[in-house]
């Protein structure tokens, strides 16, 4: 085991992982399959949680497993193990080779095609993924302490707490395959969150916030973080209903991601070659207002959803998915382009650091231009429930938020229910702010909806 992966804290070195994955595709081979891939993984980390400054929880997580995807043919089995023994590990290709033969043939089974394999200088791309953080038990938790008190000192109305967090994660891979792919890094991701209570009785308000990064030197200071969850808490105190009425919709920029997350969805091979999505054959097609288009770098340094290669070893690359509304690109995996006819994108195991931006939007399309954009109607802070029909596009979601009135938030509103549908609200989208938020791997300031149904009381 290599000293460099004692210091950063895993318990396997690089080396070690290579050796199994050359080890699984030897034995794979000597069973007689005609192809083979192997993946190895270790992740490590720290979560402590406190509430109302009191220890809660420490939790350390050591997860390690192998994967074994092999194919006999066109018929393709699958085994893990988190035992690396010798024994563990022939058994474990043994299983995956004895599923494979059992299995029925598939015409899209398969590795990924040789010319689409991240080269050796494609694959060692160095992204500054890895930023391992330090902390111990006891300096997580007097973060998470120092956040929470920040939420209570904000203001006397913040009356309670579900508590504070810290998380320091970290974890790394090897991968190979039968047609020459290897490759692997270490990553890491760091996290600091709280969520205060205001107000008291039937009137409580809840919210939260959170901030995470690659590299912890990057975390919001834990004062801000609980700050501004104090701040939405207490901003949502004296929420109300409104009346049942069409009305424009402003999404706050968090929740914007969770509609490119949808478009994704209805864009990717899975439902496409099931025929699942409304967004059937709009390759080529406008889905998306004319002013929009959609980037994704999946090369950012330091990128929540950065990866030189996706899940198979295919190489990734910069594109625009949208431009000018109109798509111009699936999001594909091997197996979902050879169902489709089409070849694969890189995308088995999803999307890499979109970003959603307008050709319309100037550098002074704060929230507060936007809500006067918005005029007079809704401005949603807050989505409940899963109400996306990715087959029709129905949309339908609880929502919480502020009413607006000549531009300028009058009330707090909760307990109300917005409806359209997808296609409508991305061909009509209206607005986007200059106000970015990034969420997991998405990108986006907050957007406007021209129209929506709101069902309050």
């Amino acid at each position: 085991m290599s000293t460099a992966s004692d210091r950063q804290g895993f318990a396997y070195s690089r080396e070690q992982f290579q050796s199994l994955v050359e080890d699984v595709l030897r034995h794979a081979q000597s069973l007689g399959a005609s192809e083979a891939a192997a993946e190895v993984s270790e992740g490590c980390g720290l979560s402590v949680s406190v509430r109302k400054g009191a220890l809660e929880n420490v939790e350390r997580n050591r997860d390690k497993s192998l994967g074994v995807t092999l194919f006999v043919g066109q018929r393709r089995g699958n085994a893990s193990s988190s035992d690396f023994s010798p024994q563990a590990v022939e058994q474990t290709v043994r299983a995956a080779y004895d599923i494979a033969r059992f299995t029925a043939e598939d015409p899209a089974a398969g590795l990924p095609e040789l010319n689409d394999l991240a080269t050796p200088d494609e694959a060692a791309r160095d992204l500054d993924l890895f930023h391992p953080w330090a902390v111990d038990a006891e300096a997580a938790a007097e973060l998470a302490r120092r956040c929470e008190a920040a939420a209570f000192a904000t203001d006397r109305h913040v009356t309670n707490s579900e508590g504070a967090g810290v998380s320091a994660q970290q974890s790394h891979f090897w991968a190979g395959n039968s047609r020459g792919f290897r490759g692997g890094y270490a990553s890491s991701r760091h996290s600091i969150s709280v969520a205060p209570i205001a107000g008291r009785g039937s009137g409580m308000q809840r919210d939260a916030w959170y901030s995470s990064m690659r590299d912890a030197a990057e975390l919001s200071s834990p004062e801000a973080v609980g700050r501004y969850a104090a701040e939405r808490a207490l901003s949502r105190l004296h929420s109300r209903k409104v009346g049942t009425r069409e009305v424009p919709v402003l999404f706050e920029s968090p929740l914007v991601a969770g509609l490119i997350g949808s478009f994704v969805q209805a864009v990717s091979g899975g439902a496409l070659y099931r025929k699942a999505t409304f967004l059937l054959d709009s390759l080529g097609k406008p889905v998306m207002a004319d002013h929009l288009d959609l980037d994704e770098d999946p090369h950012q340094p330091k990128g929540k959803a950065s990866a030189p290669f996706d899940d198979e070893g295919v190489r990734t690359s910069r594109r625009r998915v949208v431009d000018g509304g109109v798509v111009q690109s699936y999001f594909l995996s091997s197996y979902s382009a050879r169902k489709l006819g089409m070849r694969t994108t890189g995308h088995a195991g999803g999307s890499q650091n979109l970003r959603l931006t307008s050709r319309l939007t100037r550098p002074g399309d704060d929230l507060d231009a936007m809500l006067r954009k918005l005029d007079r109607g809704l401005f949603v802070t807050e989505l409940m429930g899963q109400g996306v029909n990715l087959v029709t596009g129905d949309y339908s979601r609880g929502a919480a938020g502020f009413w607006v009135e000549g531009g300028r938030i009058v009330h707090p509103v909760h307990e109300v229910t917005i409806a359209g549908n997808l296609r409508a609200m991305l061909r009509e989208a209206g607005a986007l702010g200059a106000d970015e938020y990034t969420g997991g791997g998405k990108t986006t300031g907050s957007l406007l909806v021209p129209r929506m149904t709101l069902a309050g009381s």
